[in-house]
């Protein structure tokens, strides 16, 4: 699993550029982001429901990958020095 988290660095960065920041123009999790630091997600007026939490699970998690993937591959190269 650590492998392939590594070595798929490209995959999620393709996945990042493409899900990650779809709709373009904003890109959809960066409005979902502004939304959640901004307080208003779990207010009971403008809260966040059930299909936002899914949008920020399925536009944020390719940058979760490739954050990891990326720390990974820096502490691996590291270790060879």
């Amino acid at each position: 699993m650590k492998n392939q988290l590594k070595n798929n660095w490209k995959v999620f960065l393709l996945a990042s550029l493409t899900l990650g920041l779809a709709p373009f123009n904003p890109p959809h999790i960066w409005g979902k982001i502004q939304w959640a630091l901004g307080g208003n997600a779990f207010s009971s007026e403008n809260g966040m429901n059930s299909a936002d939490w899914f949008d920020v699970l399925l536009h944020g998690t390719p940058w979760v990958l490739l954050l990891i993937s990326i720390i990974l591959n820096l502490f691996s190269s590291k270790a060879k020095k």
